[in-house]
């Protein structure tokens, strides 16, 4: 008799080991990672927010640089060929 409840025992802690890998996670909550010192930082304060806010203006910028230099760009042109300057004279 002894044997066989060994061997129940047995068959029952392999089916405990060998659980669905979803299973382990029903139970339990999710493990998240820490934040990081500079995370902590600009979270504590919403930091991160005004460092948002300073690459958008910065990205801003460059798309109002880009359509001025190519506003002045397309002036070049129109006086270049009002003088009847072609581009295959030889500037």
């Amino acid at each position: 008799m002894s044997l066989s409840l060994t061997l129940l025992t047995d068959i029952q802690d392999q089916a405990a080991q060998s659980t669905a890998y979803d299973s382990i996670w029903a139970g339990g909550a999710v493990p998240t990672q820490e934040y990081s010192g500079l995370e902590q930082v600009m979270l504590a304060h919403d930091k991160l927010y005004v460092v948002l806010a300073v690459v958008l203006i910065i990205w801003f910028g460059i798309v109002i640089l880009l359509l001025r230099n190519d506003a002045r760009l397309k002036a070049v042109e129109r006086t270049i060929e009002e003088r009847g300057i072609r581009s295959d004279d030889g500037l």
